[in-house]
């Protein structure tokens, strides 16, 4: 029979009482540590656990420990469950006060005495420490230590949450931490998977918020504790981290942070993008980051190549656009994550930067920002031209320009001089131009974007000619060529013909050539016996020899 709560030997203490009062009329107090922050006192009909040691006030001598016993003592307070100076002397104390509480014998165990352990008219000395207080009334505190300044959805029942904890009992002993297994607690709400405390104290918490939660022993362990860690009878006190929460029904996220003006086209299935992105967790932590490597994340859209949030996200994009996507884990990671990297069932946040994409059928894509009112002359193949360019990426890097040169560039058009569509167009797609590979400064799969300004345009002469006839060319030739009338026409003379024609616009040299090195070639073609002139002969032979594709080229 426990020495402080027997009821019989309460009653005995009563008649004790009225036979001899002893020399203490009423329990003395000593309050002799007394915490700095006391939210609750005890008070009738509450639920105690405290630890005590007994001894007799005459010589010190212990009767009792629960300290002994290894084991807190629990108890309710004014309902005559204690002795009554226990019941007096414990009201109006806080968690974690020590105080020595001296209880004279007509209010402990009387005249009596009880069991060979407490003799007559004892005076008992109980130093208490409390460690815990509830009431059968109590409900499960919340108090929210921080919020985030947005929070666009707070905690349900169904709902799917991973948080950090700190576990502790109410006088601050520690008892279980997710930190420091570095791992979050992961659980279903409203499904009985969790103290039911636990289970109301999260309901309506925002990602990132932190809040104290407080629970009463009956909507914790109970009268049975939990193993070691958590006594029988234990308020416990958890300070909560809420790091990720989803629900099974949640579909993909998308918030559109900047679309740039003018978008003509948007993604669809099949196309190929780059974007850069940085990957966080729903609380900020940072996992993955494009930039971080300075280079774009190059894809299919629509085709597997990315998780099903991404991939579906990736749809309806603009070249430039800037989007937010929280991607639930079901249509990320799942329940595995990966790695050490992401954690099971976490969602991801990306914030997206659509640098270019394409189509692999997509052509070179034409656009006129400038036209000259009057056009009399327009390039075509073989032409000559000089032009002023700029080449940059979709986003607006930079890569080159002719302005970095002394001179304009110059391209015969058709030659396989430059690449395919620089030719024609402003925008080229990577297939025609530097494709998976790229080239120098070049990204691999980039979409370039050309600004060109024609300098000068020089009309061309098909492809293995040196000089064309724009008419009918003189007939006969050879006489044409004689100015002097001579019967002999040498390089001097023939070089003379020749610039006369360009000059009349009755002919064409190659351009982006010497007219000088040109005619000379033209001229030793004809000179067959190489004696440094050309007559009729001559002439006619080379003309009965060639086919008529080369007699133009030839004269």
């Amino acid at each position: 029979m426990d020495l402080i709560t027997s009821s019989v030997l309460f009653f005995l203490h009563v008649v004790t009482v009225r036979c001899n009062p002893g020399p203490f009329v009423d329990v003395v107090v000593d309050r002799y540590e007394i915490p700095k922050v006391c939210p609750r006192e005890v008070q009738t009909e509450d639920f105690i656990r405290y630890h005590f040691n007994g001894t007799f006030f005459e010589d010190g001598k212990k009767f009792d420990s629960s300290h002994d016993r290894g084991k807190a003592f629990v108890s309710q307070v004014g309902l005559g469950r204690l002795i009554m100076g226990m019941d007096r002397g414990l009201q109006g104390m806080c968690v974690n006060e020590r105080r020595r509480i001296t209880v004279p014998p007509h209010l402990a165990y009387g005249s009596i005495g009880t069991g060979g352990v407490i003799p007559a008219d004892a005076v008992l000395v109980y130093d208490v420490l409390l460690l815990d207080i509830w009431n059968p009334e109590d409900k499960v505190q919340i108090r929210t230590i921080s919020k985030p300044e947005s929070c666009n959805r707070t905690t349900v029942a169904s709902d799917f949450v991973r948080y950090h904890y700190n576990g502790t009992l109410l006088s601050g002993e520690a008892f279980d931490s997710s930190y420091s297994r570095n791992n979050t607690y992961n659980t279903y709400l409203g499904q009985g998977d969790l103290i039911k405390g636990m289970d109301e104290g999260l309901l309506g918490m925002c990602v990132g918020e932190r809040r104290i939660i407080i629970v009463p022993p009956f909507l914790a362990y109970g009268e049975d504790g939990y193993g070691t860690l958590v006594p029988p009878q234990a308020t416990l006190v958890f300070e909560v981290l809420l790091v990720d929460m989803f629900n099974p029904k949640d579909d993909l996220i998308v918030e559109v942070k900047e679309v740039p003006e003018g978008c003509t086209r948007r993604t669809v299935t099949g196309d190929y993008i780059r974007y850069h992105y940085n990957g966080t967790f729903q609380d900020g932590t940072a996992f993955d980051s494009s930039y971080q490597r300075n280079s774009t994340y190059n894809t299919y859209i629509g085709m597997g190549y990315v998780i099903q949030g991404v991939d579906k996200a990736l749809l309806g994009l603009c070249i430039g656009e800037k989007r937010r996507i929280t991607v639930p884990p079901h249509m990320a990671y799942g329940e595995d994550g990966v790695g050490d990297l992401i954690p099971g069932s976490a969602v991801l946040v990306f914030d997206i930067h659509v640098i270019d994409f394409h189509n692999p059928k997509d052509p070179v894509e034409i656009k006129v920002t400038h036209k000259p009112q009057e056009c009399n002359m327009t390039s075509e193949t073989d032409d000559l031209i000089q032009y002023r360019y700029n080449c940059s990426l979709m986003d607006g890097t930079l890569l080159y320009s002719s302005d970095h040169y002394a001179s304009p560039s110059t391209t015969t058009l058709g030659a396989n001089k430059v690449i395919l569509g620089l030719e024609e167009e402003v925008i080229v797609p990577p297939h025609q131009g530097h494709g998976e590979n790229g080239a120098g400064i070049v990204p691999r799969s980039a979409v370039l974007f050309f600004e060109l300004e024609l300098v000068d345009l020089q009309k061309g002469v098909p492809d293995g000619y040196m000089f064309v006839w724009l008419g009918d060319s003189p007939d006969p030739l050879f006489p044409a060529m004689d100015l002097n009338g001579d019967k002999e026409v040498p390089l001097e003379e023939f070089s003379s013909f020749i610039m006369i024609q360009v000059r009349e616009g009755k002919g064409r040299l190659r351009p982006g050539l010497e007219a000088d090195f040109i005619i000379k070639d033209m001229f030793n073609n004809q000179d067959r016996n190489t004696d440094g002139k050309i007559v009729e002969d001559e002439l006619k032979l080379k003309v009965d020899e060639e086919p008529e594709q080369v007699r133009r080229d030839e004269l």
